[in-house]
This record gives C-alpha cells, structure tokens and sequence, in this order.
C-alpha cells in the first residue's frame, strides 16, 4: 500500500498542482520522505496501524524505536507501540502544513470508553512529544460507540476523523460526534490489496459506485451547514488506487483526498497544460458551494451499493444516531450489507495489522 517514491525534476506544472489548487492534498503515509518528495508540502499525514507496522520494519526508524523501547518496555508493548507511533509522527511535523494522525485500536471499534481511553493517552504523548492540539488529530472507527467517544473527545479539544466510512448515516453520525473531518473509503479495502476487485470505469466520476455516495455526503453536509449555520467535517476522501479516481473525486467537489505515495508521483509526472488560476482558493466552506452542477444531478437520485429501495432511506439528519452509545448508527450500518461486509473487513484488516506490529515491539522487548 505505500512504495518508497521520488518526485519528477525539474519542477513543471503537474495535474498534482491542479488538484492542490481545486482541495487538499494530504500523504497516506508516515514516512517523512514521502511529504518532503511533494512539490509542496500536504496539508495532513494520514496513517494506521498497517502504516505504522511497515515503518518499524524501515532501517532509519529502528534507532528512534530501539530507543523508545529501552525507555518505556515496562509500560508494556501497547505502551511502546503507541509512543514509538507519536515520535514517528513528530518526524513528519515540519514537512506538513496542518495535523498528522494516527488511528485508535480498531480492537475498540465497539467499546466507547477504551476508545475515549486510548485517545487521550495518544493525546498526551503528542503533548509530552511537543506536538499540540492544533497539530495532531485522532482516527476513530465510525460505529456508534466510536462516535460517541469521538463526541467526548471533541468537547475536551482532542479533534477526530471518523474513518471507514461507507454510507450516510456514517456521515451524519460523525457531524453529530463534532468530527473535523471523515474519510470515506473510494474502494473496498479489499481491492486495494487484491487488484482483480478493481473495476474500472469509463466515467469514473458518475459511474463509480462510491460516486454517489461521496456525493450525497456533500451535499448532506451541505445542507445541514445552511440550516445550523456551523460548517461539517470536511470530507477526506481515501483508498483511491488509480489517477482518474483522484480527479473524479475532485469533480465530485470533496474538501480533500489522501493519497499513497505512488499515486502522489504519477499525478506529479503527469504534466497539465491549464493555467494556474488567477486568484488563489479560499477556504472549503459547504455554504459555498451552490447548486449541484449538471453531471452530477443523478448521484444523488440513487445508490448502486444499496440493497434497499432508494425512495425508503430515512433522513438521518433527523435521527439521533449517537444516543445509547450508537445504537441507532450501529443499525444503520447493519442494515446496509456492503457498509456492513465493508467495515467489518477493514476492522479485522487493521486489528490483524496491529497484532503484527505488537509481535514486533514484543519481540525489541524479549531480545
């Protein structure tokens, strides 16, 4: 999922200065030479535990974790492996423009007060690392117990993304939780990992299945920012595996991508012709984004990936989704096989990343 990468020089304008002019560009990995090799620098670093298990297995990192290990071995491998995660962050700090993230235990995808527990703890070690709270923000499972932690922890300061994200009701329940953003998956983990579950699709942007979903996000949000007049999470969309994914999920009007680094160096070494634009962009505000444009009018007048009748969808905006730790979202999402098959695959896949990298500290530990 990450390759070690170089960006093309000299500079020349590329599709991945267009894309940075249109949203955000942030690198979907913790290795500081990926951002540094960007012809600007991203705005986040995203990660997980699969991104942090590939870095303790990198030569320049296995000083800073031997050392941290020696330090913190008697707190235990989760102890180490969540400071070894911080200082590997701290690394990427001067290379980013706004946060770098990690991602709570997907082990408490289900379990309210050890996510709110383990989200505090990483908070305290940016903090003791020298890393405040506008710099860093925490990945939580978006399940209803997830979103009711990330609700506690958005009052206390410590912002959130809700992450795997597959449907609507996820959406409206990370606005409810106060997140400050949300990462839906573009693909099924799955096809990230197994290149024969790719489809391809002639217009990507209108056809691609999570197309609509993505959109129908946007314009909920959109929505909701009219009528509370507070802006929603911004939508960081992830798990895009080819060039015209990105751009589709640019014209889709996403608030940002995070991107592999691969993807980063063939959007670099694809030269673009168009003009930089006259005036810089400001800020991504829902409340600026007018009308649906034409093209995409039909993604939100059904959804492939539903296994209910379109015109029978609850508005979940009306719907207290976090009440009873969730339960309502937790329904939601059971009701919606592909949301339901999809995030019970990313949870197994990140707590099956997680193990590895404990067999790892555990074993700096024992040696």
């Amino acid at each position: 999922m990450a390759v070690d990468c170089e960006m093309p020089s000299p500079y020349r304008r590329s599709l991945l200065h267009k894309l940075e002019e249109g949203f955000n560009v942030d690198v979907d990995s913790i290795d500081p030479s990926a951002a540094k090799a960007m012809p600007f620098k991203p705005h986040n670093q995203t990660s997980n535990q699969f991104i942090v298990g590939q870095a303790l297995s990198r030569p320049e990192n296995q000083e800073l974790i031997i050392e941290t290990v020696k330090e913190f071995e008697a707190r235990g491998w989760e102890y180490v492996l969540d400071r070894v995660s911080v200082r590997l962050c701290r690394q990427n700090i001067p290379n980013l423009l706004d946060r770098v993230l990690l991602q709570t235990s997907p082990r408490f995808a289900y379990d309210t007060e050890a996510t709110i527990d383990h989200a505090r703890r990483f908070a305290s070690m940016f903090e003791e690392e020298g890393i405040d709270r506008t710099r860093f923000c925490l990945k939580i499972p978006t399940t209803g117990p997830g979103m009711a932690a990330a609700t506690i922890l958005n009052q206390e300061g410590i912002r959130t993304l809700g992450t795997m994200v597959f449907c609507l009701p996820q959406a409206v329940g990370a606005s409810q939780a106060g997140c400050l953003y949300i990462s839906p998956y573009y693909n099924e983990l799955a096809a990230l990992l197994d290149k024969s579950l790719h489809v391809e699709y002639q217009d990507t942007a209108t056809q691609h299945p999570m197309s609509y979903r993505v959109r129908q996000m946007i314009e909920t949000y959109a929505k909701l920012a009219r009528e509370s007049g507070k802006e929603q999470p911004g939508i960081i969309v992830a798990a895009m595996t080819t060039v015209k994914e990105v751009v589709a999920v640019a014209e889709l009007q996403a608030f940002g991508v995070t991107l592999f680094p691969d993807l980063l160096v063939e959007l670099a070494e694809t030269k673009d012709e168009s003009l930089p634009p006259s005036v810089p962009r400001g800020e991504y505000s829902y409340l600026d984004l007018g009308p649906t444009p034409e093209r995409l009018v039909g993604l939100c007048q059904s959804d492939p990936l539903s296994n209910q009748p379109f015109d029978a969808r609850r508005d979940y905006t009306q719907v207290d989704l976090l009440a009873n730790d969730g339960k309502a979202l937790d329904q939601a999402v059971e009701e919606d096989e592909a949301s339901r098959k999809r995030l019970e695959y990313a949870i197994r896949f990140f707590i099956e990343a997680e193990e590895r990298a404990k067999a790892v500290i555990e074993g700096l530990m024992q040696g």
